[in-house]
């Protein structure tokens, strides 16, 4: 897969997250806020559509995409975002998720295609409606909660006030990958995103 194979068809980015202004400083959200970006990137606002995702188009890194946040709580995420793919007839092998990764510390991205869940509950959804691991994902490190605190709490907090200092860097890192991804494919952008290119 190629930069120039990849032109001529669309592809579809969603960040995951919980809908609702409640959620929005979550670290769970990560994904929505990595979403936003792009969408400005693109200079598109998000808008409802009939498959309960906010959706928005143009073209990012010279490919045209769909950017999508499903409006279902996270543990849903999977039907909106396959009824989304459905309707534009984006197969997985063009569906990038953002999310957000408790197993990378805060700070690190890393990209992959396929894998299991780890336990996030918005891939789970994903990976069952769609019958297939294999799609994309670039995951945005938020690290383990401290002490003994359980992890569901952990992500449905905001990020620390010393987090949010860096958070913009990170988020625009997250950002830079999917483009990366989208023009370069895999395995270039994982040398250049990652320090050990045989880490993902």
């Amino acid at each position: 897969m190629d930069g120039a194979q990849m032109d001529s068809e669309r592809w579809l980015v969603a960040g995951l997250g919980n809908p609702g202004s409640q959620y929005a400083g979550n670290r769970h959200n990560a994904g929505f806020m990595v979403a936003d970006l792009l969408a400005a990137r693109i200079g598109s606002g998000f808008r409802r559509d009939r498959s309960r995702v906010q959706a928005a188009s143009g073209r990012l890194a010279g490919v045209p995409v769909i950017l999508a946040k499903p409006m279902s709580f996270m543990n849903m995420s999977g039907e909106p975002l396959v009824a989304t793919a459905r309707f534009y007839k984006i197969p997985a092998s063009r569906l990038v998720v953002v999310h957000d990764d408790l197993d990378l510390p805060f700070g690190t991205i890393r990209l992959k295609l396929g894998g299991g869940d780890g336990g996030h509950n918005g891939l789970r959804s994903l990976t069952r409606s769609l019958a297939t691991k294999d799609y994309y994902r670039v995951r945005v490190g938020i690290g383990r909660p401290p002490g003994r605190q359980d992890p569901a709490d952990y992500v449905l907090r905001d990020f620390s006030a010393a987090e949010r200092n860096e958070l913009p860097l990170e988020l625009e890192r997250a950002a830079d990958a999917v483009e990366a991804l989208l023009r370069l494919g895999l395995e270039a952008a994982q040398n250049e995103f990652h320090p050990d290119p045989a880490t993902s």
